[in-house]
């Protein structure tokens, strides 16, 4: 009985382009979608842009556009990236639609009505510099918990933990780099621990990998905690109902877009969406990354249950991708575009290599460019490919193009590679790519041998009826092993029915055997990978990612070395400024008033063309309160204040609006 399935990625963010990273869950998923498909299911691929969000309105801004013009050309470049390494959706669709906004109300309505929502006034973060509450992946810091280093004010990518940005420690403004203060806001919530039952019970039941089941029995173990689902204004999102100024948090509306990807195709071929979002005649199931798993094992299963939604049937997460063993590095070339990657190599090269290392299991792949190159050329040009050009041509020109019939060597040939059927299924359904690979390399190693045992190159001279029937096995064999590599290689499919001149095939098919059948001519299915090439990709990825060289010019060289003791002899004060006014005569000059706690200074300082005195007092500065004063035509000068730059408007200040009192000492 053919299976009726929903499948989901997670949706890729509209502020960045498709790199490898990413394909890694686009190729595992649709290697899964055609599989399902090829086995007479019904499997439906479901998919959008991630579009809202601080971080998409502040990209807009900077680009001078709307976020609806960001949106649409990252869309258009996600997708024309994504179908050219054969990722087939059914629908590939955006965040930001109207079916979105709609079920994103229905559900947050139904939650409020079940009393699963809370109002509370809480301290957010808030960037007195950029003039706005900060999103969580806009903040940067210590993670509470491990205390890894350079972490998102939402989770941790070292721990896989969750916290609010206010437990960030020594808390950064990814936009300008300042210190963020708190503010308070009033926000909703969602009571997550409501669910904490009903969300063990699913766990329990195999809803996920039992890894990951053990990461979340470490989260349940600490307690769920509410989760604020809304975020103040300015925000690219949806207003919550009723608000003026609060609008729905990104990963509200974000899962939901699986929903409403499927509403929008629905609505499209005729289609009840509740049956199929919500019907027991109807699997569904999401491929994730382990980064995510938080938000998709526990908030997003309970806002379904909340809502009266069905949960998925399964959760599939991987891990993460890194390159020569390291995570992928714009400075060495191995954070690579999906775009850039087809600049150079065949598509098909990668959602192999991805294949033959993916298995259920949530770990981390790693992509060894020497690997990689030798199991292209070995597996996909020295077995596959090969076994077709050695079949083919010879069949074409000797033969007049027509197969003959199997003999009994070809028979166990063939009954071979058709007894690895189910082994095949089973390790595809169960997302064991890795297995599935190998045994269909073995099977090809076996046809190989074959090959070299009959010959044909020999009998071809002096005995064309042997020879007809030795290819025929071959042929027949390279037709099974198409229709196993199918769901990894579309492409390379296709090509061989093409040239076997037969219908496209399904795993039905495997049962079949070619005889008495004329081929069309043989085309070159894969090219070898020569290294320069690969090299050519990592040197454009370094060209057109890494972070641009600072500029040299005007650049003094570094002054003699000082010792410890020589800058311990500087003393660096925090001092506020009491007053700021140009230097008449000097048009690069102001004169500061700094209140330093002990005493009051004179600091002519260069910086009128990056600032304006009334922007300056009452700022807290860091000075240099025990350098010997300098007699100048303007006056006395009695200290310095810190700043950094080329010179001109091109001079930076470490300032902020609070901070430690006047006099303390900068260690």
């Amino acid at each position: 009985m053919p299976r009726n399935i929903a499948v989901t990625s997670a949706l890729p963010y509209a502020n960045g382009p498709i790199h490898m990273g990413h394909l890694v869950e686009y190729i595992q998923t649709d290697i899964f979608v055609r599989f399902q498909k090829l086995c007479g299911n019904r499997c439906l691929y479901f998919c959008a842009d991630d579009t809202h969000g601080t971080a998409i309105m502040i990209s807009a801004k900077t680009e001078g556009i709307t976020p609806e013009q960001l949106i649409e050309r990252v869309h258009n470049d996600h997708h024309k990236d994504l179908a050219a390494f054969h990722i087939e959706f059914d629908n590939f669709y955006s965040t930001h639609s109207p079916e979105n906004k709609e079920l994103s109300e229905l559900i947050f309505s139904r939650l409020n009505e079940k009393g699963s929502i809370a109002k509370r006034t809480i301290a957010q973060t808030y960037c007195d510099n950029c003039k706005m509450f900060l999103p969580d992946r806009y903040i940067r810091g210590e993670c509470p918990r491990c205390h890894a280093p350079d972490q998102y004010g939402d989770s941790c990518e070292a721990c896989s933990g969750t916290h609010s940005p206010t437990e960030l420690l020594n808390p950064k403004c990814a936009h300008c780099g300042n210190t963020p203060i708190r503010k308070q806001s009033e926000h909703y919530f969602f009571k997550l621990a409501d669910y904490e039952k009903p969300l063990k019970k699913l766990i329990d039941a195999g809803h996920t990998h039992k890894s990951v089941a053990n990461k979340l029995d470490e989260w349940f173990s600490t307690g769920l905690k509410d989760w604020d689902i809304s975020r103040d204004g300015p925000y690219f999102g949806f207003k919550i109902p009723g608000e003026d100024d609060k609008y729905f948090y990104v990963w509200l509306d974000a899962p939901i877009g699986y929903m409403a990807s499927a509403k929008n195709y629905c609505d499209k071929h005729n289609l009840n969406f509740e049956d199929v979002w919500n019907g027991d005649d109807w699997q569904i199931y999401h491929f994730i990354g382990k980064d995510i798993m938080y938000f998709h094992a526990l908030f997003w299963p309970a806002m379904l249950m909340g809502s009266g939604f069905k949960t998925a049937n399964n959760l599939f997460v991987h891990g993460f991708l890194t390159v020569n063993g390291e995570k992928m590095s714009k400075s060495r070339g191995t954070f690579i575009k999906a775009a850039t990657y087809l600049n150079h190599l065949d598509p098909e090269f990668l959602r192999y290599y991805y294949a033959s290392k993916l298995t259920a299991a949530v770990e981390d792949i790693d992509l060894s460019v020497d690997d990689f190159i030798s199991k292209t050329n070995s597996d996909l040009v020295g077995k596959f490919a090969n076994l077709a050009s050695r079949s083919g041509p010879m069949l074409c020109k000797y033969l007049d193009s027509k197969l003959g019939t199997l003999d009994e060597q070809g028979r166990l040939l063939i009954d071979e590679l058709i007894a690895a059927k189910q082994q095949i299924l089973n390790d595809y359904e169960g997302l064991n790519y890795s297995s599935a690979i190998r045994t269909i390399t073995a099977l090809a190693d076996s046809a190989n041998r074959y090959v070299e045992q009959n010959q044909p190159w020999t009998t071809i001279k002096n005995d064309l009826d042997t020879t007809r029937t030795t290819l025929t096995a071959v042929i027949n064999a390279v037709r099974i092993l198409s229709i196993y590599l199918k769901p990894v290689l579309p492409a390379f499919a296709e090509k061989i029915e093409k040239f076997l001149n037969i219908s496209p095939q399904c795993f039905a098919d495997i049962d079949k055997v070619l005889e008495n059948h004329t081929i069309n001519k043989f085309a070159r299915l894969f090219e070898r990978i020569d290294k320069d090439k690969v090299q050519a990709m990592i040197d454009e990825s370094k060209d057109t990612q890494a972070a641009p060289a600072p500029q040299q010019t005007n650049i003094e060289p570094l002054a003699p070395e000082c010792t410890i003791e020589d800058f311990m002899k500087v003393d660096l004060r925090i001092a506020k400024v009491l007053d700021a006014k140009p230097v008449e005569g000097a048009d690069k000059l102001l004169e500061l008033k700094l209140d330093i706690g002990c005493c009051t200074k004179t600091v002519f300082a260069g910086i009128a063309k990056a600032y304006k005195p009334e922007d300056l007092v009452g700022k807290i500065v860091v000075c240099v309160a025990n350098l010997k004063p300098r007699k100048m035509k303007f006056g006395l000068s009695e200290g310095m204040i810190l700043a950094a730059g080329q010179g001109d408007a091109d001079i930076f200040m470490l300032t902020t609006d609070s901070g430690p009192s006047p006099g303390q000492r900068v260690k």
